[in-house]
């Protein structure tokens, strides 16, 4: 124990150590490895309609267009399971049908997904359930929120697949590809930290979280673009398939958790919520920070305007 003691009492007075500590001992106060899943669940959802939307639209754009088309075949998307092979074999076609349906439906789960991050983001501020938008406004909102950032989105994803492998360009124009888009990157994140979250929170206290969420995303973008090149490329259709899925889980739950941390490092720097006691094998005295982080944990909790949650800590 003494050994234990001395590594928490190390850890309290340096903040390269004290302070990650305490974003992810906060992170795990407000469970955020379910926040995330949550995030995950409706952009995984959000993905198939706009797929449907682009391929109905690519199959309009590529009629009577076979340089274009040679062109695509060429590139990452030509290496897609389904989608590939469709392009090799000239089958896709325009659907306008296809092409309302995959618009409402991507309109409506890409609202899902603007709640759940709000609903994330309120939680990691610790806004109490009473504070936050009903029903209708956050859909509202979040339909809003969906028309301009998520263009932006799409914008800023075009411009990093630029720098994915495949993308026939030389080291320079990835390199710059690269840099655009995690400028780009993180004007949004700046924005997204600021107009998702009920509380109103000052722009330049989200400057930090918002460079790491760009930084970690923009490495996140580059690793997808390897793995579709290297990976599932040489993949049959049906092992493709299963790997495209797979791979495209695994990533929306990986920049959500990068989204999220970087969140809760803007919480902790903000409200000075470290150094952490260091009770994760064994409970350690609680600072003071511990009992003002678990007091706004608990007060989230709140969900009437006449409910007041009261928090207190035995000596």
């Amino acid at each position: 124990m003494q050994w234990y003691d001395r590594l928490d009492s190390f850890q309290r007075r340096h903040a390269v150590l004290g302070f990650p500590l305490a974003v992810r001992q906060k992170y795990a106060d407000d469970q955020g490895g379910y926040l995330a899943a949550t995030i995950t669940y409706y952009a995984f959802f959000s993905i198939f309609p706009l797929l449907l939307v682009f391929v109905s639209v690519l199959g309009y754009a590529l009629g009577g267009h076979p340089g274009l088309q040679r062109r695509i075949i060429g590139s990452a998307l030509g290496q897609f399971p389904v989608i590939g092979h469709d392009l090799r074999v000239h089958a896709l076609a325009g659907n306008g049908l296809a092409l309302a349906l995959g618009g409402l439906g991507a309109v409506w789960a890409g609202m899902g997904v603007f709640v759940a991050v709000e609903s994330a983001l309120n939680q990691l501020w610790g806004v109490p359930f009473r504070r936050r938008p009903d029903f209708v406004r956050s859909r509202l909102r979040a339909l809003g929120l969906l028309l301009v950032l998520g263009s932006g989105a799409l914008a800023a994803t075009a411009v990093g697949a630029a720098a994915s492998v495949g993308a026939g360009l030389g080291v320079a124009a990835k390199a710059g590809a690269v840099v655009a888009s995690t400028v780009v990157d993180f004007f949004l994140f700046w924005v997204a930290m600021r107009l998702l979250t009920t509380r109103d929170v000052p722009w330049r206290c989200l400057r930090g979280g918002a460079a790491a969420a760009a930084l970690a995303y923009t490495g996140l973008q580059l690793l997808g673009g390897y793995y579709v090149g290297h990976v599932l490329r040489h993949a049959t259709s049906t092992y493709g398939t299963f790997g495209l899925v797979i791979g495209l889980l695994s990533w929306i739950y990986l920049a959500a958790h990068v989204f999220l941390f970087a969140a809760e490092g803007n919480v902790v720097a903000t409200r000075r919520l470290w150094p952490r006691s260091l009770s994760i094998v064994f409970e350690q005295p609680a600072t003071s920070a511990d009992e003002r982080a678990l007091t706004q944990r608990a007060r989230v909790e709140e969900r009437r305007g006449d409910e007041e949650v009261d928090v207190s800590f035995r000596s």
